[in-house]
């Protein structure tokens, strides 16, 4: 990464919709550096007067379902309609090295090709739910710069699809017809969250089954509890080879928003989120400072290295001897 500057060099950058300014400011934020940390929490106190307004799309789907030719097809038509679109893809890392494909530009071409959408893969570090620790700042500092449609493509392992869906203001879960029962178990509780499913790749001799997928899960989701804010999920199918489907997705999405500003959950929504983020922060920082303490360090490796002792009470050792350093 480039030498740093002071806050106002990605501010000014940012707001001014600096690509390269933009990917800085998003490295910084991904960065596990003090120092970094410490300038992105600047940048990011600055730039939230600027951020909120655009809407914000969550899309899973288990690997092969075709999510990268959708958001591509997807986010050339939201070009097409005068937004200005980001795209955070979030790859799989490795559990060893960390490391990862970030091949989402050559996958997304056409999309990445247009000064109209700005693409941004991101390592997940190995969270749960393969979404980013630095995806929700990121997606804050996209909105800064002028960018009015965020999507969030997940690994779509079914791992943890709620962190995503806690985050945006739509959850699109993307299915393949036919795909065999060995997916039930991540459908069930993905679908629970989804406020819609389009079948993908309904071209050729799969358009008939695609419409057959389509039917049985419309009457699949009716036996989902209904959801607070008066949406009723709905389904589709579509082929992005074909370029059929993808408008009566963005068709979709208007109607959901007109319903959800209009009953005041979508506002509602959003302040929840923003609770529910500082909660998880604050846990992540807690745990964190717990386990750099030198004290609780060396008392683990004792522990590890000797078995005889109850791990129940001895939790709760560390924990009192953790909050007896702050004089609690």
């Amino acid at each position: 990464m480039k030498a740093l500057r002071d806050a106002s060099f990605y501010i000014d950058g940012i707001k001014d919709g600096n690509v390269s300014v933009l990917s800085q400011a998003i490295t910084l934020i991904e960065s596990t550096k003090n120092e970094h940390q410490l300038l992105s929490e600047e940048i990011l106190q600055t730039i939230i007067p600027l951020t909120g307004k655009s809407f914000r799309l969550g899309i899973t789907g288990v690997p092969g379902v075709g999510k990268s030719s959708f958001i591509e097809s997807f986010g050339l038509e939201l070009i097409n309609q005068e937004y200005r679109v980001a795209v955070l893809a979030v790859d799989p890392s490795s559990a060893k090295s960390k490391g990862s494909i970030l091949g989402d530009k050559t996958r997304m071409e056409k999309l990445a090709a247009s000064n109209k959408a700005y693409i941004r893969p991101s390592p997940s570090g190995g969270n749960l739910g393969g979404v980013a620790k630095a995806t929700y700042q990121s997606m804050l500092l996209c909105e800064a710069a002028g960018y009015d449609f965020i999507i969030i493509e997940t690994v779509g392992t079914g791992q943890s699809e709620v962190t995503v869906s806690s985050m945006t203001d739509f959850f699109l879960l993307l299915m393949l017809a036919g795909a065999g029962d060995e997916l039930q178990g991540i459908k069930r509780g993905i679908m629970e969250m989804a406020d819609a499913l389009i079948i993908t790749k309904a071209d050729g001799d799969n358009k008939q089954k695609a419409k057959l997928a389509k039917a049985d899960y419309t009457q699949a989701l009716h036996l989902f509890q209904s959801q607070e804010n008066g949406w009723i999920p709905k389904t589709g199918i579509c082929s992005a080879m074909m370029n059929e489907g993808i408008l009566e997705v963005k068709t979709m999405l208007d109607e959901f928003e007109r319903l959800v500003k209009a009953n005041g959950s979508f506002e509602m929504k959003r302040k929840q989120q923003q609770y529910d983020l500082l909660i998880s922060v604050i846990n992540a920082q807690l745990i964190q400072r717990f386990y750099q303490d030198s004290e609780i360090i060396n008392q683990l490796q004792q522990y590890k290295s000797n078995q005889m002792f109850e791990p129940f009470s001895s939790a709760n050792t560390l924990i009192k001897k953790y909050y007896a350093s702050f004089g609690g």
